[in-house]
């Protein structure tokens, strides 16, 4: 009978243990998850990123003289009103993979006019190195906002 009662103790701290182990194996895997898709969806940004920054090269590009080379709102991106014709620079105003929202904070200059865009998810970078050239302002950014 005691022997019975040992057995059915070990069993149970057993049992116990292997919760804890799966529960704690969980939290690890969950976490390794929550990074992937974090750097996932920064890889994303950077390339919505560099679409917008091609979108505003070429509405420089195809600005007639004596019109600002730079748009006054990002729908100027989508269908530039300065032609007669239809121009798009930008096919569709993506979506902030951060955010969900096609929501971005606009840089502007000193007139006014759009210069740049940027994220407005104040969550931390994972990559701060290593960018393209043509990103390379990026290095050192702490946040997505920034």
């Amino acid at each position: 009978m005691r022997s019975q009662q040992r057995q059915t103790g070990m069993i149970y701290v057993a049992l116990l243990l292997a919760v804890a182990l799966i529960g704690g194996l969980s939290a690890i895997s969950l976490k390794v998850a929550q990074t992937l898709q974090q750097r996932s969806a920064e890889a994303e940004l950077l390339a919505i990123g560099l679409e917008f920054r091609n979108a505003l090269q070429s509405y420089a590009e195809a600005t007639p003289n004596g019109l600002p080379n730079t748009p006054a709102s990002l729908a100027e991106l989508l269908r530039d009103p300065r032609s007669p014709g239809v121009i798009r620079h930008l096919r569709r105003l993506y979506h902030d993979p951060f955010t969900g929202k096609a929501e971005w904070g606009i840089v502007r200059g000193p007139d006014q006019r759009i210069i740049g865009i940027h994220g407005l998810s104040n969550t931390p970078t994972f990559k701060r190195e290593n960018f393209p050239v043509e990103l390379s302002a990026l290095s050192g950014s702490l946040r997505h906002a920034d």
